[in-house]
Parts: C-alpha cells; sequence; structure tokens
C-alpha cells in the first residue's frame, strides 16, 4: 500500500486493455469486436463523417485522464487491431501490444503484461465495454491518489447482473466482495474500469503464479476472483460511482444494437 498521495503521484499511470477473447457470443464477425464501428467523428482535415470503433472510445478516455501509454493484449490471428491502431498516434497516445499467454481468462491475459507495467499505476478498461462517461479514469486516479488505498473500482448501475460482476459495496465506499453474474442479487452497482498501484500488479502476478505451480488442470478465472483473493489477503479496495448510467457491453449483440443506435443519436443530436 502507498501511504501517501505523493508517492502515487510521481508513478507513471500506463493503460492496459485486455483484447484477447473470442467474440463467441457475435460470431462470425468480418473483424475482431474490439473494432466494431458503432458511432461516428469527423475527419479533421473536411470534418467528414467517419466510422468510430468500440475500442476508440475507450483509448480516448484514458488520454483525457492524462494517460497517452497504453498495452493491449491480443491472442494470434487479431492482427487486424495493431493495424488499425498503429503506433498509437491517431489518438496521440503510444501504444503496444503484447501476446496472450494462457487461456484461462482475463487475469492471465493481464499478467502477460507485468514485466512491463509493475512498477506503474495501473488503468484498466475493456475494449468491448462503452460507457457515456468521459472522466472515469479521471476521477479514479484522483481517488487512488487520496487514499492509502491499493485499487479503485469504477461503478456503474446494473441491471442485467447475470452478465457481470456484482460489487458488495460498504457505506464508506470499501468493497467487500465481487459477486460473479449472480442469478439474483439485491446488489445494485457492477464495476467496469479500474485503477490501482503496483501492489495489486504484483498481488496478481503472484497468485496466478502460485496457481499455476499447484495444478496443471486450469479453470477460467475471472478479474473479479483476483480482486476477491486480494481483499481477503487484506489489499483495500475502494468504489467509486462514476455513472448514473449503465454501460453496454457489445461482445452480446442486443447491447451491440443499443451502442450503434446511441452512437447514431449523439452524431444526429450534434447535427441538429
Amino acid at each position: 500500500m502507498y501511504k501517501n498521495q505523493n508517492e502515487v503521484f510521481k508513478l507513471e499511470v500506463i493503460g492496459l486493455i485486455p483484447a484477447a477473447g473470442k467474440a463467441t457470443r457475435l460470431s462470425p464477425l468480418p473483424c475482431s469486436k474490439e473494432l466494431l464501428p458503432i458511432g461516428f467523428g469527423t475527419n479533421t482535415e473536411d470534418r467528414n463523417l467517419i466510422p468510430k470503433v468500440a475500442c476508440h472510445y475507450l483509448l480516448e478516455r484514458m488520454r483525457l485522464a492524462g494517460i497517452n501509454k497504453a498495452y493491449i493484449v491480443i491472442r494470434q490471428g487479431k492482427w487486424d487491431i495493431p493495424t488499425y491502431f498503429g503506433d498509437g498516434s491517431i489518438l496521440d497516445m503510444r501504444l503496444a501490444y503484447l501476446m496472450m499467454g494462457l487461456p484461462f481468462g482475463v487475469p492471465y491475459t493481464l499478467k502477460q503484461a507485468y514485466p512491463f507495467v509493475r512498477d506503474a499505476i495501473i488503468a484498466l478498461g475493456f475494449p468491448d465495454i462503452v460507457f457515456e462517461v468521459d472522466d472515469a479514469f479521471d476521477r479514479l486516479l484522483a481517488h487512488l491518489a487520496a487514499r492509502e488505498i491499493d485499487v479503485v473500482m469504477g461503478l456503474f448501475p446494473c441491471k442485467r447482473s447475470r452478465k457481470a460482476d456484482m460489487v458488495a459495496l460498504a457505506d464508506d465506499g470499501h468493497v467487500e466482495r465481487i459477486v460473479i453474474k449472480p442469478r439474483e442479487t439485491n446488489l445494485r452497482y457492477s464495476w467496469a474500469v479500474a485503477v490501482w498501484t503496483p501492489v495489486f500488479s504484483r498481488f496478481m502476478y503472484e497468485y496466478l503464479a502460485a496457481i499455476e505451480e499447484k495444478t496443471a488442470r486450469q479453470t477460467e478465472l475471472f478479474v473479479g476472483d483476483v480482486f476477491n483473493a486480494a481483499i481477503q489477503e487484506g489489499l483495500k479496495v475502494e468504489g467509486v460511482l462514476v455513472s448514473d448510467k449503465p454501460f453496454l457491453d457489445i461482445g452480446t449483440g442486443d447491447e451491440l444494437l443499443e451502442a450503434v443506435k446511441r452512437g447514431v443519436a449523439q452524431i444526429e443530436k450534434s447535427q441538429s
């Protein structure tokens, strides 16, 4: 745990984006789901409309928080992602790409970045999660810097708990536990973004390494599983409500359609 905000402010903030999924719920697709056009931007030269892909929104919001460097972790065959974003200059960012290791869930995907980000503040976002608030990462980083904690989770209202990690939150903002995809729950909030210190990065790396050492038979893990293990070990995890609107998971057809409708509505509003 970092004992004062000055220690946190001295660390580099690096974006970390897991993009190694197979998109089985949407298959077949003509491209990686992270590159599905769901909105529109404008060409800086002639102001013509151009498609805006899903992952662009996440990277854009990282950049708005002053984050200018990110690692995107992909799997073999998803070469269209680095082809599209290149070195990141399209967003005035520095982007690098890593290859997925073990195929047992997002934590193992994130683990591939540990040698490169072990001493940094991590800003985690999912490239197939779309949300409207622009300052989510700003608010999480400010909260992390002001508190003696290890992880801050960005919370959103959730109406589809069976598809989400639901967060049990104490009155003081402390996260008590994560309930993964419950069939029934009274919990109100899920999380979609997070920031954390090197303390949690090291914990996740060692936690996964211990699992790999103990058993050759792996089962899928969620990031929520690692958060729960960290809480049990005494790491301090807090949640901050960053939006009063639910996020959209474009990995499913119904929410992809809703995201496209939202993108069209936004451009129509800007032109009216």
